[in-house]
C-alpha cells in the first residue's frame, strides 16, 4: 500500500511540475476573471502547504498547525516554486516509504493528502481554462481534457 501511495503522489508531482512547466510564470498571479478566485501561485502554495503539514501532524498524532515551505507572497514566482514541488516530493517518498503498514492514523494523513492535490488539481483546472491556458500534455491524459476549448 505504501508503495501505490508514494506512486500516486509521485504523479501527483509530475502533473504540478508539468502545469508550472507549461503555465506562463506571470500567470501564477491571475485569478479567474469575474469570479471570486484566490492566484493560481496561492494554488500551489496551498498544496506545499499541505505537503509539508501533513507529514508533520501525522508523525506528531495531531495537527501541528499549517506551515509552507514557500511565503504566500512567493508564489508568484516559478523557479521558488518549482524548487519546492521538486524538494516536497522527495519528503514525501521518504516519510511515505517510512510509514509503518499497521499505521492507518499515517495512513489517513496521506490519503487526506492525495484528496487534497485532487482537489486543487481540480481548481486549477479551471484556471488553464479560464485564463485560456494550454492544458498540458498530462493533464489532458490525467482527466481526459479536451486539447481546446
Amino acid at each position: 500500500m505504501n508503495e501505490l501511495l508514494r506512486r500516486r503522489l509521485e504523479r501527483a508531482n509530475t502533473l504540478y511540475l508539468d502545469f508550472l512547466d507549461t503555465i506562463p510564470a506571470e500567470h501564477l498571479g491571475s485569478t479567474l476573471p469575474g469570479l471570486p478566485s484566490d492566484t493560481v501561485g496561492h494554488q500551489l502554495w496551498c498544496v506545499l502547504g499541505a505537503r509539508e503539514s501533513f507529514p508533520k501532524a501525522a508523525r506528531a498524532g495531531e495537527w501541528q498547525g499549517f506551515s509552507s515551505p514557500i511565503d504566500r507572497d512567493g508564489s508568484a514566482d516559478a523557479a521558488v516554486v518549482r524548487a519546492a514541488f521538486v524538494q516536497t516530493s522527495s519528503d514525501l517518498g521518504e516519510w511515505i516509504t517510512g510509514i509503518d503498514p499497521a499505521d492507518e492514523d499515517s495512513l489517513r494523513y496521506v490519503l487526506a493528502l492525495l484528496e487534497h492535490e485532487t482537489m486543487h488539481q481540480g481548481q486549477l483546472i479551471r484556471y488553464l481554462y479560464g485564463l485560456g491556458i494550454d492544458r498540458p500534455h498530462t493533464w489532458q491524459q490525467q482527466y481526459a481534457l479536451d486539447e481546446e476549448f
